[in-house]
């Protein structure tokens, strides 16, 4: 006899996007709403800005809600009827310093429904070239979203930024992300341990765990945007910590290596959605030690 849960799998439940949005392209929401519909979750999506592309590809018009505005829209999305409906919120690129504050609003309001809601703030603010926010965006996403956050997922540079010190090795990143306290943190851009690779480091209370995978050489804009999409939705189905890295971080190097191969510029998300579900790339996963069993001096 056939599993009647096999045939009616539980609903997924809807996630909460606030980033940027590009009319071209595969960066922000675009990525982060592509990835998290594929992997069976309903998207609520609020643009923090919207541009005609990424600013990578050349100067273009940005345009941001007036603060009063979008601040109106936090809330209403605080008292909407349909807001049990949501268990977790991302939110990633802001506009400006301002919208800190209302997404902080908003991920208190659903947390009143829903305590076990996750939140994902992914710092987007800034690489190995320096800030590319105003600091004060930077600071409002440090002193307001961060210590509300289930998870976060900065690249090094960000986490570098937000503690304050240069980072070195994964021991040091791993010391630094303990101290902001997350149940979660994902780093971007770790520092890999095979030659021509590059690495995600993950660190919970339980395990300090290392993905590493080939490097590509000039890779499209949009990984950290898809690879926090994608852990996300891989820990709202109940994956383990540990599969939840290995598949989020095959996913995301399996459609850059075929992006690549294409010659695109843009994340080929739409032709390569299978990797989101199934990916067959080879990714080394490693356990390091745990900074809280690290011996002390």
């Amino acid at each position: 006899m056939s599993n009647p849960q096999a045939q009616n799998p539980p609903e997924r439940q809807a996630v909460l996007v606030v980033s940027s949005h590009v009319v071209r392209g595969s960066v922000g929401s675009r990525a982060a709403v592509f990835a998290l519909e594929t992997l069976g979750h309903p998207v609520w999506a609020l643009p923090t800005v919207i541009l005609p592309w990424h600013p990578g590809h050349g100067a273009s018009t940005r345009a941001v809600l007036p603060s009063a505005d979008f601040s109106a829209i936090i809330d209403d999305l605080c008292r909407a009827p349909w807001l049990d409906e949501v268990g977790g919120i991302l939110s990633g690129y802001l506009g400006n310093a301002a919208q800190a504050a209302d997404v902080a609003r908003l991920v208190e309001a659903l947390r009143e429904k829903n305590p076990d809601a996750h939140y994902l703030c992914d710092p987007v603010i800034g690489d190995s070239n320096g800030l590319y926010v105003p600091e004060a965006t930077a600071s409002a996403i440090r002193d307001r979203l961060i210590p509300l956050a289930s998870i976060i997922t900065p690249n090094r540079f960000e986490l570098e930024w937000l503690c304050g010190d240069q980072l070195s090795d994964n021991t040091a990143l791993l010391k630094a992300a303990q101290d902001l306290g997350r149940d979660r943190t994902l780093i971007t851009s770790a520092v890999a341990m095979m030659a021509q690779s590059t690495g995600n480091l993950l660190l919970t209370d339980r395990d300090a765990l290392m993905a590493e995978h080939r490097e590509i050489p000039d890779p499209p804009n949009g990984t950290g945007d898809l690879l926090a999409a994608v852990f996300l939705a891989h820990v709202m189905n109940g994956k383990s910590d540990e599969k939840a890295l290995q598949d989020a971080t095959a996913s995301v190097f399996e459609i850059l290596a075929r992006t690549a191969k294409h010659g695109a510029d843009e994340l080929a998300l739409e032709r390569e959605a299978n990797s989101l579900a199934r990916p067959f790339a080879l990714v080394q996963m490693r356990r390091l030690m745990h900074p809280a069993r690290q011996p002390q001096n």
